[in-house]
């Protein structure tokens, strides 16, 4: 075009007015745009699959492939943004069954389904839905918070407190950064859902005096203050206790935030959002009054995710590793009885669905969340190294506009991430020379966090001098010169960490692989994985490396295995031992009872217990915990008196351990934990 003489000024402008849309600046989208996006990505346009010619242009492809039975399962990534999730699920597996051939199954569930749900506090996911359960998050979130020494707390919280010099309280936080997204990021969303509940109080003579500004207002509040990403009520259906909870909770809340606004619209606006029509309103109105419910409940879900998982996750740093999708850093670990009870409650409400541990979409990879919340065994030694690497960085901080850049919280992260990916030695020992490459992925990621926090640079608004300043920050302090005063005291920290964190690695993945559920393993987490969020996690994987592993597994024994822990084999001998075994004992993990098994001895809360019973077959899990109390590795007479009592429901009968091949004696129905874990650190004991 550029060579066409004919091809004007003027011309082009004639072109694009005639255009379906109209080309505007970038910066100006949260306000103007007029389309619904995929959270705030412009290019990422919203489809209304909720009409039928839409789904069937959708899915046709997708319907076509199941037909063929070269897919036997589908995963539904954001059912948040679904107009109605329910129907949608309803819909999908009555398609599939007609693309299979065959009648729909009794339950509704005709392909094998799971939906990327994000359950928050006491949320559990809705059993009307023609699924099989969720993605996985989760699972994810409860092992990591059954790996941190709630003990701890206390002292942990004190430290964050101090090195930042400030403190937050989570839930005001998480407040304040849900109106931030509002206002720079979904602002026309909001202001749609204003205009549409203005236009519904206008039909009404006891509500048409709320103004546009006060209804808005009391529509941000009220999402800034829900619980949970969304409600999923729907027309011609009762309002359910669950979701009637949740907008009382929200309109509550908005109410205490907001003493001074006139409390008749939150009352208003909680009346509209639980379908409570005024008299005689007319078909025309409770359609736009639906439609507003549906509206606003496609909009909660995204501005929870913009404003925790991709900002408050980025500031409250604590300990990062449960700054994780699904993920509530507030609380500070997970008792074994709870989860022991998580595990009971999904044998018996979701058998099939996934436990994930890491997925192209986590913060961190597993492997670094199981080494960044093993600062919790360590408290005193994270807070003496914490004082000692500040003093020793502080001459490589900047000053802009009178502020250090950067600053005590986004130092508090680098720390965390470093200890979390920090590279081993097969020797055991941490590399001592931070790799150019490495350190680009450190400054990746610390420039992606600092964005997302938004508070001293941002996406909308990025501020090179202080970008500057973080990746130049990286580079100093991992100087491979001897001026570096840092790494030298940096490595011994790193060293421990690593050995509790891949102790902490083999629990989750043994627990992943052993409780109710089908595992699931994301690229690359066959072996230790110490990847960042994306695009870090997404990087090519080295498939050669792990085949050599796998074929050489047969040459090596298992305190080989555990000696040489920096190379990842024990990881995926533990993997590939289970899955085998699963194969083979598929109705066990399917149908098996779940059973939580008692631990007493000096050592009892290191220690989770539980078994898989179906007849006379049985598996027992024994995994360790907190195991910076015992030593590394936590085998043999370290485990002390520590042993498992094992209840009449198991039929007593030679058994052996599925790592080792040794054979474990029972003696009164118990097991010391210095006899099943003299070799490995982890054991499954069966008599199969």
């Amino acid at each position: 075009m550029r060579g066409c003489s004919f091809f004007t000024a003027e011309s082009k402008r004639l072109m694009l007015n005639a255009q379906s849309y109209r080309l505007a600046f970038w910066r100006v989208a949260a306000e103007e745009i007029n389309y619904r996006r995929f959270f705030d990505v412009n290019e990422l346009a919203a489809i209304r699959v909720e009409l039928p010619k839409v789904f069937d242009a959708v899915h046709r492809l997708l319907l076509d492939v199941v037909s063929t039975g070269a897919v036997t399962g589908l995963r539904i990534d954001h059912p948040d943004g679904l107009y109605l999730p329910d129907e949608y699920f309803d819909k999908l597996q009555q398609r599939c069954a007609k693309a299979l051939g065959i009648a729909l199954p009794r339950d509704g569930r005709a392909i094998y389904l799971v939906a990327e749900k994000i359950l928050t506090g006491p949320e559990t996911l809705r059993t009307g839905w023609r699924v099989h359960g969720t993605t996985g998050y989760d699972f994810a979130n409860q092992l990591t918070q059954l790996l941190v020494d709630s003990s701890a707390e206390e002292a942990i919280t004190k430290t964050f407190h101090r090195f930042i010099d400030h403190s937050v309280p989570f839930s005001h936080l998480l407040y304040a950064k849900k109106l931030q997204v509002m206002r720079l990021a979904l602002a026309n969303d909001l202001d749609l859902l204003g205009d549409m509940l203005d236009r519904i109080s206008e039909q009404n003579r006891w509500y048409r005096d709320f103004t546009l500004e006060a209804l808005s207002r009391a529509v941000r509040e009220t999402i800034a203050c829900f619980p949970v990403y969304r409600t999923y009520l729907a027309p011609g259906q009762p309002v359910s206790e669950e979701d009637r909870e949740i907008v009382e909770r929200a309109i509550g809340g908005a109410k205490r935030r907001n003493a001074g606004m006139d409390q008749s619209i939150f009352n208003y606006l909680r009346d509209v959002l639980l379908f409570r029509f005024p008299p005689n309103l007319d078909a025309v109105g409770r359609a736009a009054h639906t439609h507003f419910v549906l509206k606003f409940q496609q909009t909660t879900g995204p501005v929870m995710a913009k404003g925790l998982e991709d900002t408050v996750f980025y500031i409250y740093n604590r300990l990062t590793g449960l700054n994780e999708v699904g993920g509530e850093p507030q609380h500070f670990g997970l008792s074994v009885e709870s989860f022991h009870q998580r595990n009971v409650d999904r044998q018996r409400n979701w058998p099939a669905t996934l436990l994930a541990t890491s997925t192209h979409d986590t913060k961190r990879s597993e492997d670094v969340r199981a080494r960044i919340v093993a600062i919790s065994e360590i408290p005193d030694l994270w807070r003496r190294s914490l004082q000692r690497w500040q003093v020793a960085n502080r001459r490589w901080k900047r000053m802009i506009n009178d502020l250090e850049a950067p600053d005590a919280s986004e130092e508090y992260l680098l720390y965390q991430t470093l200890l979390g990916t920090w590279p081993m030695q097969p020797n055991g020992e941490p590399e001592a020379v931070a790799t150019p490459e490495y350190v680009e992925r450190i400054q990746a990621y610390m420039d992606k966090a600092l964005h997302e926090a938004k508070i001293n640079t941002s996406w909308i608004q990025s501020n090179e001098e202080w970008d500057a300043a973080m990746r130049d920050f990286v580079a100093k302090i991992l100087d491979a010169s001897s001026r570096n005063k840092f790494v030298p005291i940096f490595l011994p920290v790193a060293q421990e960490i690593a050995r509790l964190g891949a102790i902490n690695s083999l629990t989750q993945t043994l627990l992943k692989l052993t409780s109710p559920g089908v595992p699931d393993i994301y690229q690359g987490n066959e072996i230790w994985d110490y990847s960042l969020v994306d695009p870090d996690n997404r990087r090519p994987i080295d498939y050669h490396l792990r085949r050599q592993m796998l074929d050489g597994l047969t040459s090596a024994t298992p305190d080989e295995l555990m000696r040489a822990w920096p190379d990842g084999r024990i990881k995926l001998f533990l993997t590939q031992r289970v899955l085998r075994f699963r194969r083979e004992n598929a109705d066990l993990f399917q149908r098996g009872e779940y059973l939580p098994l008692r631990v007493s001895g000096i050592f009892a809360e290191c220690c989770l217990s539980f078994a898989r019973r179906l007849g006379d077959k049985w598996i027992v899990v024994m995994a360790p915990r907190l195991s910076a109390r015992i030593g590394f590795p936590p085998v043999g007479k370290l485990w002390k008196d520590t042993t498992i009592e094992f209840p009449e429901k198991l039929s007593l009968a030679q058994a052996h351990d599925l790592f080792t091949c040794r054979p474990i004696p029972l003696r009164d129905r118990q097991v010391k934990l210095t006899d099943a874990l003299a070799t490995l650190p982890f054991a499954v004991i069966t008599n199969l």
